[in-house]
């Protein structure tokens, strides 16, 4: 019966369970989550290589002129060395770790989750997904602040492939704004892709792009590094407010669109 058990349990029958348990369900980038793993023992004992969280996301790539959905590990953290999970056995195993800087907002659909899993040698691994809504940083959302008050609405927002971006991952956050009243006869679109960094945040910023395409345009500025594209905008500016950063960005706005 041990040994029908045993079998049962590499397939995912009567093996071990696993449940993360979140302290919450909303963050933002760069910020503390807190958590404990649960395990259930199942049938029989069963020895576990370790117990680790990947921070997953997913980004738009196109091939074949047909767009696809891609998932990507942003991290994976390490929660627990080997360990023998004893028949019945119920643990807890805390955690802490920092959402990675370049986590996408979950604006318009878009998703994160995290993947948990037991490794568990010549067997089904066990697995749990926790999705998570993730905000703008505080420093995002004074730049988010900054475009409404020059009138711009939010529109839009996509996560897409990119090749040669210098976030440290295949893929940026566009944010597409329609313009108000003041800008209409200037442009016809805002957009922005936002990075953090340890002291402040680097905000790319594009107007009136007219279908040339995403690849083409941030491609460009990144391989180019056209620096007048880019406002770079140290935390102590940030911590002026939202109308000081409206205003360079109102001037790097009217400079782009002459």
């Amino acid at each position: 019966m041990s040994f029908f058990n045993k079998m049962l349990a590499r397939v995912g029958v009567g093996a071990a369970k696993i449940d993360t348990i979140l302290e919450r369900t909303e963050y933002y980038p760069n910020e503390d989550i807190n958590g404990v793993v649960h395990i259930q023992g199942g049938n029989v004992d069963q020895e576990v290589g370790n117990i680790y969280i990947k921070v997953m996301t997913e980004y738009i790539r196109e091939h074949d002129e047909k767009k696809e959905h891609v998932q990507y590990a942003m991290a994976q953290y390490k929660v627990s060395d080997e360990m023998i999970v004893k028949k019945g056995q119920k643990l807890e195993i805390p955690f802490s770790f920092i959402l990675p800087s370049q986590t996408p907002i979950t604006f318009d659909r878009q998703k994160v989750w995290l993947h948990t899993g037991l490794d568990i040698g010549m067997s089904l691994d066990p697995t749990d997904h926790d999705y998570i809504t993730v905000h703008p940083h505080p420093y995002m959302d004074t730049v988010f602040h900054a475009t409404e008050l020059l009138g711009f609405h939010f529109h839009s927002s996509s996560v897409e492939y990119l090749s040669r971006s210098r976030y440290g991952v295949p893929f940026v956050q566009e944010f597409e704004f329609t313009p108000g009243r003041e800008f209409s006869n200037r442009i016809t679109e805002l957009e922005l892709v936002m990075r953090l960094e340890p002291h402040g945040l680097q905000v790319l910023v594009e107007v009136d792009r007219r279908g040339r395409g995403l690849g083409g345009l941030f491609a460009q500025a990144f391989d180019m590094d056209e620096r007048h594209a880019w406002l770079e905008l140290r935390e102590s500016e940030l911590n002026r407010g939202a109308e000081y950063i409206a205003d360079k960005l109102e001037n790097l706005i009217i400079k782009q669109s002459r």
